[in-house]
């Protein structure tokens, strides 16, 4: 894909975001800080539009980072339909690129997994998050990944809120590629 071609996507995608992800008024964020915005990206993110733009744009992401994983996941439900997204993607591209889900807690059944899909010990990965606020729940994420074998190259993200979280992924030693800055949805 060229870089025109990205760039179009990219201006469709902030589009998207604003229109459909964006709510002001008075919320409480999963950190317990309050917000006069809130993005739910589940809106963009599933959406086939959205799915379509995500695929393009977060495969091109990986390719532009130098980025080659097994597979792309992160901590359910955000980052589910961003993941499968780009896996989707990357196999119209002829490549090989699958997807899994981190849960938020072990099953307590059948095999009492985490990390559900196609996710194997020695796996080299990029998490997926769609909104990053503190980074708590892409560390999680990572911890998990690791805790089960698995190499993380880097996390991706759909929109990063720039309230530090970014900055304490990066702290711990993980390179962050944002696809969109919470300044260009006009926040």
């Amino acid at each position: 894909m060229t870089t025109t071609t990205n760039a179009l996507a990219r201006v469709r995608l902030v589009n998207l975001l604003r229109e459909r992800s964006l709510t002001r008024g008075d919320f409480v964020l999963a950190s317990g800080k309050r917000s006069n915005y809130y993005i739910d990206a589940r809106r963009t993110t599933m959406s086939g539009q959205g799915q379509a733009l995500l695929g393009t744009l977060g495969l091109a992401a990986l390719r532009d980072r130098g980025w080659t994983p097994r597979a792309v996941g992160g901590l359910t439900l955000g980052a589910d339909p961003v993941a499968y997204a780009i896996a989707h993607a990357a196999s119209l591209a002829g490549e090989s690129l699958d997807a899994f889900t981190v849960r938020k807690q072990a099953k307590t059944h059948g095999v009492g997994r985490r990390i559900e899909g196609c996710f194997e010990a020695g796996d080299a990965v990029v998490v997926i998050e769609d909104v990053i606020t503190t980074g708590r729940s892409t560390l999680d994420a990572i911890a998990a990944v690791r805790t089960d074998g698995g190499q993380v190259l880097g996390v991706l993200a759909v929109v990063d809120r720039e309230e530090g979280g970014r900055r304490a992924i990066e702290a711990a030693g993980f390179p962050v590629t944002v696809l969109v800055a919470v300044t260009e949805l006009g926040v």
